[in-house]
């Protein structure tokens, strides 16, 4: 966008008087400034500054003890870029407002590495070397809960006034008694670019996934869920609900995941991944092969909270072990069929809580490993992999911090300054969690043990 197209669009919308300046931070939280709107010309010519360290802050937007970042920079200002992404409107507050993305660099103008967007451009940019691009489609569930209880409860039928009490997979009268506010969610993302595509009905009371087309750029795919779940979250405010992308708010029901489809072209557009057949070619198997080599590493990316791994418990049906196959979706990584020239990759391991821009870069990146060294995955597996003797995933967070910390091919996807950053980040929020005790234990244990 430039400052030709910003003029049109602030004179085309006059009720905007404010504008977000935004970038995301390791966690997936969007962290900036509120400015008036005649500021937006000046933050897109680089004259917004935030600490570099904003990006690396915990879950409850609090900072690092012993940041090594801090040590070493003297906790400097870093500059906010503009990303390019055009100026999307916020209308579900009580003002009409604008949102814009950035991204950090240093001082001297050199791309921050910490920056989680940066290290997904970094991916593409070696993947563009080769002269391939990756086409990317992403699957999101949520879940809508009534807001007026601590807990999270199911929400109640906008048509009926009846609490939703059972799971409503594929539910056609689900996705009716929520049509306003589903329209609006569909509106939201025609206005901010956001190719949002199919709508169902899921496993959970309250449970819904919103699939997005499959676009030629993996920036706009992450920087596309990124506001999906933003505006979802502002939406169900305003129709009086709460939405969560809690990987598992209800320990008795399905967890939400966060599934991405790929698939690469080459510079005539051709799918590499199409042989003609329902195998795929050899380079989406050497693709397969890096995600299943780099799987167990890169976990803390794809379950980077508490929660997440209530979500990987074995038999909670999201997947657990390091395995793939056709058309098999108790596998983490499945080979849909269909048409052999829709021949592509779905990834099924990560969180609906996870940050988009992580998510990708271990994914294209774990591809990328693959492909480069030409490795060869196992056999497919045929059944049901939650009841086999399988390698599996980190199956709690403190294991998963300590993969991704030592993991022999993280820094083949994310530069060192970003593995610190992540580890400090999820080490200072383990420690917090770990000094609380529940209700639930003080039931078991005070008076039995």
């Amino acid at each position: 966008m430039t400052a030709h197209n910003i003029r049109d669009w602030l004179q085309a919308r006059p009720e905007v008087e404010s504008v977000f300046a935004c970038i995301c931070d390791l966690n997936g939280a969007m962290r900036g400034k509120r400015l008036p709107i005649e500021k937006a010309k000046v933050i897109m010519d680089g004259g917004l500054r935030l600490p570099l360290s904003v990006l690396s802050v915990d879950i409850w937007g609090e900072d690092i003890e012993n940041n090594e970042l801090v040590f070493e920079t003297g906790d400097s200002d870093g500059i906010c870029d503009y990303t390019g992404r055009p100026i999307v409107l916020v209308n579900w507050t009580s003002r009409p407002s604008a949102l814009v993305m950035f991204w950090m660099s240093t001082e001297d103008g050199v791309p921050f590495p910490g920056d989680p967007r940066h290290a997904l451009s970094n991916i593409v940019e070696r993947y563009k070397a080769l002269g391939l691009t990756p086409v990317v489609a992403t699957e999101l569930e949520f879940y809508l809960c009534d807001p007026s209880e601590a807990q999270p409860q199911p929400p109640c039928s906008p048509v009926t006034g009846k609490r939703l009490d059972s799971d409503g997979a594929l539910s056609l009268d689900e996705l009716q008694h929520f049509d306003e506010f589903l329209n609006d969610v569909y509106d939201a993302c025609h206005e901010q670019g956001i190719p949002a595509d199919a709508a169902i009905s899921e496993n959970g009371a309250g449970q819904f996934e919103i699939n997005m087309v499959h676009v030629a750029d993996p920036l706009q795919a992450a920087d596309d869920a990124v506001l999906f779940k933003r505006l979802v979250r502002g939406i169900a405010r305003k129709h009086g609900m709460a939405a969560t992308f809690m990987a598992k708010p209800y320990g008795d029901r399905s967890g939400s995941g966060f599934h991405v489809h790929f698939s690469l072209v080459d510079e005539n557009g051709v799918n590499l991944f199409d042989n003609g057949g329902d195998e795929g070619t050899p380079m989406m198997l050497n693709a397969v092969a890096g995600l299943l080599e780099t799987m167990q590493e890169n976990t803390l990316t794809f379950a980077p909270h508490q929660n997440s791994y209530r979500r990987l418990l074995p038999g909670a049906h999201a997947p657990t072990s390091v395995v793939w196959g056709y058309e098999n979706r108790t596998a983490a990584i499945r080979i849909p069929g269909g048409s052999p020239k829709a021949r592509r990759i779905e990834h099924r391991v990560a969180g609906a809580d996870a940050n988009p821009y992580l998510v990708l870069s271990s994914i294209l990146g774990g591809a990328l490993v693959g492909i480069e060294n030409k490795m060869e995955p196992m056999a497919p597996i045929e059944g049901d992999a939650y009841s086999q003797k399988l390698d599996h995933l980190p199956l709690d967070w403190a294991t998963a911090i300590q993969s991704f910390r030592r993991g022999k091919h993280v820094q083949n996807v994310f530069s060192k300054r970003l593995q610190t950053m992540l580890v400090e980040c999820k080490m200072q929020e383990l420690k917090r969690f770990a000094r609380y005790v529940t209700d639930f234990e003080y039931d078991s244990y005070l008076e039995s043990v």
